[in-house]
């Protein structure tokens, strides 16, 4: 399982970003983990994205990091309300810095960078809200594969 390539404190790390992030903005970010990817990575995240009902948020801003872990595939996930608001490219920069931890053998703090840096953009077109509710769990969800 996915979930074995991480220890408890580096999975306890991923929720602590998710968190963080999370402080800064009324986005929702949720980390997809799984073993293999069988098909385009982009295919799988958007069926990933439905699975945790993603697409349910009232502002239709949830953010998904999708890892295939042994087959070294990612991919970020934005939602209908967020490629509405957010310039073109705005997932490169923080796919670029993802790559380079990953490049380094710095798994968990490239998600963790790509979490931060999602939280720090978002919070300028869905700023956090006093009111704001946690629509979506800051659990990691792990693939059965």
């Amino acid at each position: 399982m996915a979930k074995d390539s991480f220890s408890k404190e580096e999975r306890s790390e991923i929720v602590a970003a998710i968190k963080a992030a999370e402080l800064q903005t009324s986005g929702e970010i949720q980390v997809h983990l799984e073993n293999h990817c069988k098909e385009d990575v982009l295919d799988r995240a958007a069926h990933i994205f439905k699975v945790l009902k993603m697409h349910k948020t009232e502002e239709r801003n949830g953010v998904l990091f999708y890892m295939a872990v042994k087959d070294h595939k990612f991919a970020i996930l934005g939602d209908a309300g967020i490629n509405k608001k957010v310039p073109v490219g705005f997932w490169d920069d923080i796919k670029e810095s993802m790559m380079a931890e990953f490049k380094k053998g710095e798994i968990t703090g490239g998600l963790k960078t790509g979490i931060q840096m999602a939280g720090e953009q978002l919070a300028a077109f869905f700023p956090f809200q006093k009111d704001d509710s946690n629509e979506l769990p800051d659990e990691i969800s792990f693939g059965k594969n």
